[in-house]
């Protein structure tokens, strides 16, 4: 624990209290006496009857589950831990030699430069490869254009103003800039979730353990390497919170980075579009329409019609931008790079048969499209993506790895679907009496948890269908929140070990057998992810699997990714 920059987060480490109301959200029975006893860090927590409330809960000290507190929690959880791994792995495994994109160094590297490969080089596989180069040399290569722009800038001005006493090449310093910048991004990614899942599951202490998780996720080593999972997280997450919170202006700026971060970025505007539409029927809703208010009506119609144009316009253009700055790279003649270019990268591209942005006469083939897409051309010719080309029997491993998260996201689906299939039916426009009175039901499968299932199940099946499908874990990892509610919600509904005193009955109203109720098991961390290792033996068969996919895919993502060994 002596990495804890103060000793509040250490106290919090060893025992976080479990299950707190909000005071923004105080169902109805919390209670908040004087005559409750203080924890021992001198806090009134209050208690949830368990009459009131029917789903097993945490608590834990409000102040605790504000964004700065698990902004902290996390940066000890997550970018420190990851480094240090990779950094082992990367020196104790040799690096397998994989046909991937390696451009030449831009120059011999002193002994600083070593070093730090050696320390950062596990951040720097893949992918990584990619974003490292278009933030040192710019878009060169014709099949850099499927890296959209934000991450790289990103890269290239902290790298620019990083302070550097000792001489680094530039790529050093890129890889550099790569882990400190996604170490903050990581953070506020988590401190984003956990915000939003306060506004829309109403469980704060869901919505903590959910944020705990994110800490752990099966992607983690996307989210530390020089890949663009971390800021699109970060953006994406912070977009759907400030969306809930009805900052609109906001949200839409942030879904707009996000759509120059990653492309699947674009389809969120739709949440925006159906925040509009269903302020629209509801106000529809419970008024009888005379012929006489039909002119406004259909005025109403036409100005939602015209602001959901705007909307989308808002949310694509930076994507759109860099589609009209790539057809002026390539299919503009006299770009005149030619010369700037290095003889060894001139050489790696004709033996790899990659397209150089200024040399050839010849135009790319998407330059004559009705469209000049340069992103679905390369994603298809380079990457063969399409609909249903990587299901062949050779795939069948990346299809294993796939299975877990596509598991658990349609169960997620299911479980949503069949506690609400009314609110499906009706796309949740349908105004209900519980929602009038103020008693909605909360949680994951609360009606405002939507939107976000609807989300992430499309992004599960164009994934599955249209994508190489070992992708899927960061996939949607980095895009939804919904991995990480829903295994919140498992584990607060079968783990009894997470159950608080005051609310031993969940919401099944089946413990499992064997299990005391009232047990919160051995060793000092009240941390549920903590507190569920420590008790492994005793957790549940659905704990393990929970646990051991989260922390087993973060563990051999380390292992494997940052040594050049197939990964998703």
């Amino acid at each position: 624990m002596s990495s804890f920059p103060c000793p509040l987060l250490r106290a919090f480490m060893l025992d976080p209290r479990a299950l707190f109301c909000s005071d923004v959200n105080t169902p109805k029975g919390c209670v908040g006496t004087s005559s409750q006893p203080r924890g021992h860090l001198g806090l009134r927590p209050r208690l949830l009857e368990r009459r009131e409330l029917s789903c097993p809960v945490l608590w834990v000290p409000e102040h605790l589950c504000q964004p700065a507190a698990l902004s902290a929690i996390s940066a000890s959880l997550q970018p420190h831990n990851p480094l240090v791994f990779q950094a082992v792995f990367n020196v104790l495994i040799p690096d397998h030699a994989a046909d991937a994109f390696s451009p030449p160094r831009s120059g011999p590297g002193g002994l600083w430069d070593a070093l730090l490969e050696r320390l950062l080089g596990g951040l720097g596989r893949w992918d990584a490869e990619h974003f490292l180069f278009i933030a040192e040399r710019g878009y060169l290569l014709e099949h850099n254009c499927a890296f959209l722009p934000l991450f790289p800038l990103g890269l290239r001005l902290l790298a620019a103003l990083l302070p550097c006493p000792v001489p680094l090449q530039p790529r050093s310093r890129l890889l550099l800039a790569a882990a400190l910048l996604n170490a903050l991004l990581a953070v506020l990614a988590a401190a984003a979730l956990l915000a939003l899942g306060r506004a829309v599951l109403r469980r704060p202490g869901q919505a903590f353990l959910a944020a705990l998780l994110f800490s752990v996720s099966p992607a983690g080593v996307f989210m530390a390497a020089a890949y663009s999972e971390s800021a699109f997280a970060a953006l994406a997450f912070g977009a759907m919170w400030q969306l809930e919170k009805g900052r609109e202006r906001l949200s839409r700026l942030l879904f707009a980075l996000a759509a120059g971060a990653r492309a699947n970025g674009l389809v969120n505007a739709g949440f925006v579009l159906y925040s509009h539409i269903k302020r629209f029927v509801l106000r529809l809703q419970g008024t009888a329409a005379s012929p006489r208010e039909l002119p406004v009506l259909w005025k109403q119609a036409l100005s939602l019609v015209a602001s959901a144009a705007l909307v989308c316009a808002g949310i694509f253009l930076p994507f759109a931008l860099f589609q009209y700055y790539a057809y002026m790279r390539f299919c503009q003649p006299g770009t005149a790079l030619a010369q700037s270019i290095p003889e060894p990268l001139l050489q790696l591209a004709r033996d790899k048969g990659y397209r150089v942005a200024g040399v050839g006469v010849d135009k790319p083939p998407w330059c004559s499209q009705r469209f000049p897409l340069a992103y679905s051309y390369i994603q298809d010719t380079y990457w063969n993506v399409g609909f249903l080309r990587y299901f062949e029997l050779r795939q069948i491993p990346n299809f294993l790895l796939a299975l877990p998260v596509t598991l658990l996201c349609s169960w997620a689906a299911w479980t949503y679907v069949s506690t609400n299939p009314r609110h499906c039916l009706t796309l949740g426009l349908e105004r209900s009496k519980s929602e009038d009175s103020g008693k909605a039901r909360d949680g994951f499968c609360g009606p405002a948890a939507f939107v976000y299932v609807v989300h992430s199940t499309a992004l599960l099946a164009f994934g599955f269908f249209c994508m190489h499908v070992q992708v899927l874990t960061r996939f949607l990892g980095s895009s939804s929140p919904i991995l990480y509610w829903f295994s919140a919600h498992l584990l607060l509904e079968h783990e009894p070990l997470l159950w608080s005193t005051g609310t031993d009955n969940p919401a099944s109203g089946k413990p499992p057998l064997g299990k005391s109720h009232s047990s919160r098991g051995k060793g000092t961390s009240d941390n549920p992810v903590v507190r569920l290792l420590l008790n492994w033996r005793s957790i549940t068969p659905l704990s393990k699997s929970i646990l051991g996919f989260f922390l087993g895919y973060w563990l051999l993502g380390l292992v494997l990714h940052c040594n050049f060994l197939p990964w998703t």
